[in-house]
């Protein structure tokens, strides 16, 4: 978990020491918002507050108009804040925690959705790019998935293809798959 927090900055670590905010990400995530989406909208999605509370410092410093929930927001807040990003077109960004940003949320405005840290398991991230994916949506979608690179993100993305791999083999029911297996392959299915 420390070596995904680092990746994003190390000033979200709950150490006793504090740490200085040195992100890459967070400087890439504001030259995108300033430079390239233009008058798109942006669904910013990432799973620790920490990121989320560094995110909001650098929108209200660069006087980029957002919404933001995450698990703690109640429901009525919840609503208001979906309702003006889908209404209000000043309003560019919505931040959200990935965990909250679950079923039957439809923010449709939004045309671009970049997810900050990787997730395990990969079909909560494409849960997170499915808002955007919804009855009334007339725009192309551009989802990106911001990972540094020889870092834990790496590998959980590789981990992600070769689970994905696996799966799509197993459930292709090919008779040569058993018995193509691996050793490693084998132990990784039980692991």
């Amino acid at each position: 978990m420390k070596l995904r927090q680092i990746c994003d900055s190390p000033a979200i670590l709950s150490e006793p020491d504090k740490y200085p905010n040195h992100s890459i990400k967070l400087d890439e995530l504001a030259r995108e918002i300033t430079e390239n989406i233009g008058d798109h909208k942006a669904l910013i999605f990432t799973q620790f507050l920490g990121m989320l509370a560094l995110i909001k410092e650098k929108l209200k410093e660069l006087k980029v108009k957002f919404e933001y929930f995450d698990g703690s927001t109640s429901a009525q807040e919840r609503e208001r804040a979906i309702q003006s990003f889908q209404r209000d077109d000043s309003c560019r960004v919505f931040l959200i925690s990935l965990k909250a940003g679950g079923v039957g949320l439809n923010l449709t405005a939004a045309d671009y959705v970049y997810i900050v840290d990787p997730w395990w398991n990969p079909a909560v991230e494409q849960q997170a790019i499915d808002r955007t994916h919804r009855i009334g949506q007339t725009k192309n979608i551009f989802a990106y998935r911001m990972i540094c690179k020889d870092t834990i993100e790496d590998k959980i993305l590789q981990l992600q293809d070769r689970k994905r791999v696996l799966a799509r083999d197993l459930i292709a029911d090919d008779d040569g798959f058993v018995k193509s297996l691996s050793k490693e392959d084998v132990e990784y299915l039980f692991s």
